[in-house]
Parts: structure tokens; sequence; C-alpha cells
């Protein structure tokens, strides 16, 4: 399952040449993959209350093009990899005008609350984490 969160580009995300400091496009990627789990009803703050984490462990990120002070952006996240204790979400930043900012593969991986890698808990598997072969 493709999701696409919106957002519009605010003026403390800009350096000082104007367009968007590349570090805040990590969060950009943060908050698109946030609303994909709020759209597939997953259960974050359960799955923390019961003890586990789901921890980002690695991002590809390649910048593309410049986004800049009220620009409107789209980020698109599904999920391209599904293993036992982890998983990789395939996320594109994009103008309205389709030109794409960045582009990252984004690592995560489910852990105890000391931090040891761990499988999800069944209970907290929605069928929208396994990847869809038609993506991409």
């Amino acid at each position: 399952m493709k999701h696409t969160a919106e957002l519009i580009v605010r003026s403390y995300e800009c350096d000082s040449y104007g367009h968007v400091n590349n570090a805040v496009y990590l969060n950009y990627l943060e908050y698109g993959r946030m609303e994909f789990l709020h759209a597939i009803n997953f259960d974050f703050k359960g799955i923390t209350n019961a003890g586990y984490y789901l921890y980002v462990t690695h991002v590809d990120i390649y910048y593309k093009a410049s986004a800049f002070l009220d620009d409107k952006l789209f980020i698109e996240v599904y999920p391209t990899k599904l293993k036992a204790v982890s998983g990789v979400f395939h996320q594109v930043i994009k103008k309205a005008d389709g030109t794409i900012c960045a582009e990252a593969d984004v690592t995560w991986a489910c852990v105890t609350k000391e931090g040891k890698p761990t499988k999800m808990p069944q209970e907290f598997m929605v069928p929208e984490l396994i990847p869809d072969s038609n993506e991409g």
C-alpha cells in the first residue's frame, strides 16, 4: 500500500540559502512514515506500551532538487521489504509539479525496551506492512 502525506514548507525549515535544509528532510520522512502508520491503523502507542519499539536503523537518502518556503510537498511511503525483525520503507518527497526533492530507503527494526532486536508481536502485524510487489 502506498500512502501520501502532504505538508507546506515552513520558514524555520529553510537555511541561509533559502531552501529546505538537508537535515529537515529526515523530519519529513518521519512525518510521512507516521502518517502511513496512522492510515493503516497500526497501533504505535500499543506496541510501545507493550514494551517494543520501532527503531530506524539505516537511511539511504538521495537529494535531487531543492524545496523552498511555501512549497507544497507530497511524501509517498510504501513498504518494500519485511523480514522477521526488520523492514524497509521506500519514500519519495515530491513538489506539487512532480519534481522529486528527495528519495530514501529507510530500514527499521523492532526491538525490546532494552534495545534487543526481536520479532514484532503478531498482534501488531497489519497486512499493509507487507510489501506489494506492484509498488514502485
